[in-house]
């Protein structure tokens, strides 16, 4: 198998840590004005001026939903970052999560779905294991079912969010599939937590791309043929003549719900096809679900070009 199939997840943890600061400013002046330029990994302040922690609400219903642990204090108040613990460089959930799936999957040398959903439940119920203050909803939707008496393989919700697309690439780096079998894989897993047909389309699409640039085509090329349901090559050539906010802002919502998000991502990705810095650094900038929108465009353009080394430099997300 590729030999640099892990630059794929090291460019997704890479993005997802440079985002995390960041992470859902919708106020893009805002964002400038608290950061500024955001070329190198930063750490979370208090105020964040588009937090919604103020409108969120988590009561576990038994003691085995508990997922918020010693963070369930700050739900419900003004300006808390969703991320205020963590250190510049370190990942937000997902992607930890993806990480501790990947050395599983790794350890063990093939992948199990049992093995990984109780992995899973461990790590939630640890308290101050991930140290992030927001989790989002399928997480919490996954334990209130789980403590009701569901399965856990039956815990999941059609979840229509691009945070559904996060284990890709950790799946893509740990396991020496090919083809579709992997793709198999891949939506078995997903569909774990993200039932809706369409975050399962957009993790095969992610996949195909993945496979398709590691058989030799270049990553606008396996964009193009493996993406073009979700955004064609016309438009995105028309859309590279705008500024990235004009496009992910006004042409493609910058939020999480996966229509938008996952276009927005590939065309951050078709655009900066040869450039991994500057794709990641326009994902940061374009606010809204920056992070999540991380695991596609840190990806693909990990994988496409390979992550210079300022970027794995301490700090630095760690596999």
């Amino acid at each position: 198998m590729h030999a640099n199939r892990l630059t794929a997840l090291k460019g997704a943890l890479v993005a997802d840590a440079l985002s995390m600061p960041v992470h859902w400013y919708y106020d893009r002046l805002a964002l400038r004005r608290d950061y500024g330029r955001v070329d190198r990994f930063l750490p979370p302040r208090n105020p964040h001026p588009n937090s919604i922690l103020h409108r969120s609400r988590y009561t576990p219903v038994s003691p085995a939903a508990d997922i918020l642990h010693d963070q369930a204090k700050y739900w419900g108040q003004e300006g808390i970052h969703y991320h205020q613990q963590l250190h510049a460089g370190e990942n937000t959930l997902n992607f930890q999560l993806a990480r501790a799936l990947y050395r599983q999957v790794v350890a063990n040398g093939r992948y199990d779905s049992a093995a990984w959903l109780r992995l899973y439940c461990d790590c939630m119920r640890i308290p101050g294991w991930h140290r992030d203050t927001y989790v989002e909803e399928y997480h919490r939707a996954f334990f209130t079912n789980l403590a009701r008496g569901k399965k856990p393989e039956a815990c999941g919700i059609a979840d229509i969010h691009i945070g559904g697309l996060v284990p890709v690439a950790a799946l893509f780096a740990a396991l020496e599939l090919g083809g579709e079998t992997l793709v198999k894989t891949v939506k078995e897993h997903v569909a774990l937590t993200h039932s809706a047909p369409e975050v399962l389309e957009a993790a095969v699409s992610l996949t195909r791309i993945l496979l398709a640039v590691e058989a030799g085509s270049g990553l606008r090329e396996a964009i193009e043929q493996n993406a073009s349901g979700w955004v064609g090559q016309k438009k995105m050539t028309q859309w590279a003549k705008e500024p990235d906010e004009v496009v992910v802002g006004e042409r493609l919502s910058p939020a999480c719900y996966i229509q938008d998000a996952f276009p927005a991502a590939l065309y951050l990705s078709w655009k900066y096809a040869g450039d991994f810095s500057a794709g990641i650094i326009a994902n940061a900038h374009c606010g809204g679900d920056n992070c999540h929108r991380a695991s596609v465009v840190g990806a693909l353009l990990g994988f496409a070009n390979g992550i210079p080394e300022r970027w794995l430099s301490t700090p630095s997300p760690q596999t």
